[in-house]
């Protein structure tokens, strides 16, 4: 990986699915052990998983980790920080209930 160029890597993954009232949910787990870095990106092989409503599906699949270049890698933790505080939403008021 060099300061400006991005190095491509496949690993074998599990994805799991869950539409249940208790858990709403997508995981991915690289199978080979590969670790996703700030500025990476993945994306998983294969048509849409749907699961329909209350159960679980599990499949195995291949994933193309595009790998962040040095100069990317530093922009992404030197910014991310600030892109996180666009999700959050503050609310200050003068009422205190419990």
């Amino acid at each position: 990986m060099g300061w400006l160029t991005k190095d491509i890597e496949r690993a074998p993954c599990t994805v799991e699915i869950s539409h249940k009232f208790e858990s709403l949910h997508a995981h991915l787990r690289f199978n080979n052990g590969a670790v996703v870095y700030p500025g990476d990106e993945v994306q998983v092989k294969g048509p849409e998983i749907m699961a329909p409503f209350g159960e679980i599906v599990i499949e195995d699949r291949e994933a193309i980790i595009v790998r962040a270049s040095k100069v990317e890698r530093l922009w992404t933790r030197l910014t991310g920080d600030f892109e996180v505080m666009e999700l959050c939403e503050f609310s200050f008021s003068e009422e205190v209930t419990l």
